[in-house]
């Protein structure tokens, strides 16, 4: 386990058995080089994808099903210091999987900062920003892409770049990043709640515990999950990852949607996380082009953690929204509705597997629990209940 320290705080990343495994920690105001929060599988080829493509994807979820692609919608991917081969590294990711072409150039990517000036390189958050960027675009491809880098990985950095999301017409905006809790985090809370625009971020990917920006409430919290598919591609069974971040949030209390679920075992009624989970462990792992080099690797990648989950879930909403006459409103809301509605035609429900040793809050479980939430996305169902159901705006 290898450990940082900035102004007297511990900032840790630990390591998982057989994976090169970085968990962010960023502390408001502190300005903190934060290592990316992904998990990149090792002793892969580099020369060819060797993970899951969107077209496997596509159709385990349901999301090819109805047609639905993101038009008209803004992904805002909110991210760390500069890739500055991105717009590129999409290019060979679009061409290997067939998808559409997303450029600056037709109007379907741009790249901000945040502050105005380019941040410098990081290896690091460059994988995290190919797999932001790529998978959003593989799920949603006729959504915009606004990728959004900050001058660093601070709290107040990240923070900066979501509202600068906002200010640009972002409709979806993903934080693959988050902190360790703290007693101030609700004071932030406020950057979330903005009328027609859904927020998703990663749960954590260091097993049981909570993290922010995902236990705000007006925030889909992402947890992780270990997707099975069949002989023929069709899904199987999902399992929950063991790095699937969860549990009670300390200060953020239980939000009005999930009191009415309930959330179990919630005896001083705080927020529970994550609120839905996606394929995230890197042994069943997404591929992904990231030609800046990184831990001696780059090319062809397989990566994972539950930052892959927030960017996807991202998209899902973009595809939501495009077969809708207005966004989605109150999204975290709506989406608990629908589990009430019919949540075994609405959600995969995962029953098996654990992210640590501290009994019921560790263990995923049939209906709501603290490591992968109501489950994932039942597509071409929960789309049509978030589309044309009793929740139509």
């Amino acid at each position: 386990m290898k450990t940082f320290y900035k102004q007297g705080k511990q900032l840790v990343a630990p390591m998982l058995l057989s994976l090169i495994s970085m968990q962010t920690y960023a502390a408001p105001g502190d300005d903190v080089i934060a290592h990316p929060p992904f998990h990149l599988k090792p002793n892969v080829s580099n020369v060819a994808p060797s993970g899951f493509s969107p077209a496997q994807i596509r159709k385990a979820y349901g999301f090819g099903n109805n047609n639905l692609l993101g038009k008209g919608q803004v992904i805002g991917i909110v991210d760390a210091f500069d890739d500055p081969n991105i717009e590129a590294d999409l290019g060979v990711f679009n061409t290997m999987f067939g998808l559409p072409a997303c450029t600056t150039a037709n109007g379907c990517f741009e790249k901000v900062y945040a502050t105005g000036k380019k941040p410098k390189k990081n290896a690091g958050w460059a994988g995290e920003i190919s797999l932001d960027v790529e998978w959003a675009h593989a799920m949603a491809p006729d959504a915009k892409i606004m990728l959004v880098e900050t001058a660093n990985a601070s709290m107040t950095a990240l923070m900066k770049g979501v509202s600068v999301a906002i200010q640009k017409g972002a409709t979806v905006i993903s934080m693959s990043w988050g902190g360790g809790e703290f007693s101030g985090e609700t004071e932030y809370d406020t950057v979330f709640n903005v009328p027609g625009v859904t927020f998703t971020a990663a749960s954590g990917d260091s097993g049981a515990g909570t993290i922010y920006p995902s236990t705000s409430p007006y925030v889909i919290a992402t947890g992780g999950t270990s997707l099975t598919l069949n002989a023929s591609g069709n899904y199987q069974s999902e399992s929950a990852w063991s790095g699937s971040g969860g549990g009670v949030s300390a200060y953020e209390t239980v939000p009005s949607y999930q009191q009415g679920l309930p959330i179990p075992n919630n005896p001083k009624n705080m927020r529970g996380v994550p609120d839905v989970a996606y394929n995230a462990d890197p042994n069943t792992g997404f591929s992904v082009y990231d030609s800046v080099p990184y831990q001696g690797q780059s090319g062809w990648l397989v990566i994972g953690g539950t930052s892959a989950a927030s960017p996807q879930w991202a998209a899902f909403i973009a595809d939501v929204n495009s077969g809708r006459s207005s966004n989605l409103d109150g999204t975290s809301a709506l989406v608990y509705s629908a589990a009430k509605t019919n949540y075994s035609q609405n959600f995969h429900d995962v029953t098996t597997g654990n992210n640590g040793d501290c009994g019921y809050y560790c263990e995923a479980r049939a209906g709501y629990d603290y490591v992968t939430g109501l489950g994932s996305p039942g597509a071409p169902n929960l789309m049509e209940v978030l589309i044309n159901g009793l929740h139509k705006n």
